[in-house]
């Protein structure tokens, strides 16, 4: 028989470097969960990705057990290592900080397919290339539907 779901944990955290402290300490500690037992599965799972923010959602169960599951970085994350910056613009419609190209735009879409709500290629690229414009960063050329 399946347990029972008490309730779900979303959270950012860095690979290979989750701790007790907060945000993660008070996030599993208000649901009941054994927080180093979570710091050291995460940790020894994302060993491949230290440093990255991975986002982690993770399942609760009634006798206090849970499960995990690790996404990929955000697209946020991913436009900022291509264009290689440290953060976005504070006025993104006025400001541009930096550039991406269409092919870049391209490899973090078919990175995130899995965790975006489309179906297509193209669309997955409109997502990414929407959220580096919201960031000030520009994608340069054509988007490779329009040639």
């Amino acid at each position: 028989m399946a347990k029972e779901i008490s309730g779900y944990v979303k959270l950012q955290v860095k690979g290979g470097q989750a701790n007790p402290a907060p945000p993660v300490g008070p996030a599993l500690g208000s649901k009941g969960v054994n927080i180093m037992e979570f710091c050291k599965q995460y940790n020894a799972r994302t060993q491949d990705k230290i440093g990255k923010v991975l986002p982690v959602l993770i399942t609760v169960y009634t006798d206090k057990s849970f499960d995990f599951v690790i996404k990929t970085p955000p697209a946020a994350v991913q436009l900022l290592e291509a264009s290689k910056l440290q953060s976005g613009s504070k006025e993104p419609n006025r400001n541009k900080v930096g550039k991406v190209n269409w092919s870049q735009v391209e490899a973090i879409a078919q990175d995130k397919m899995s965790d975006l709500n489309c179906f297509t290629l193209h669309s997955a690229m409109k997502m990414v290339a929407g959220t580096a414009r919201s960031m000030g960063i520009l994608v340069d050329g054509n988007a490779p539907w329009e040639n």
